[in-house]
């Protein structure tokens, strides 16, 4: 992949086991755009091509986030092949609602129907 003029940006939060992670982000051109692709321990993530670099990293991160990643975050280092060091600011992503449990037992039934608010007095 020819790395010269794209953008490049440190991701950085918890994996699906919780544990505490930062690594570099790439892109990669394509004729039709950009691919974004991570590479973290055993594991490489790369998004389909998209127009953008940005919807390339948003793509990446909601893969990630319904691999379990939570607390992400990422900041550019790098932009048209300039290094930025750590002036730019880091641009975190809201870990998406996880599912309510629905209550399976009789007393949890009855619990969730009266914090509900579906009792009128």
């Amino acid at each position: 992949m020819d790395q010269g003029g794209l953008d490049k940006h440190q991701l950085a939060g918890l994996d699906d086991r919780e544990r505490g992670f930062s690594r570099p982000v790439e892109f990669g051109r394509a004729e039709e755009g950009y691919r974004a692709v991570l590479r973290y321990e055993t594991v490489c993530v790369a998004t389909e091509i998209y127009q953008t670099q940005d919807d390339a990293l948003s793509s990446l991160i909601q893969t990630l986030q319904a691999r379990g990643y939570r607390q992400l975050k990422t900041q550019m280092s790098f932009r048209d092949g300039v290094y930025l060091g750590s002036r730019e600011l880091w641009v975190e992503y809201p870990d998406p609602p996880e599912a309510v449990p629905v209550p399976s037992g009789f007393f949890d039934k009855i619990k969730s129907w009266l914090t509900s608010g579906s009792v009128k007095g």
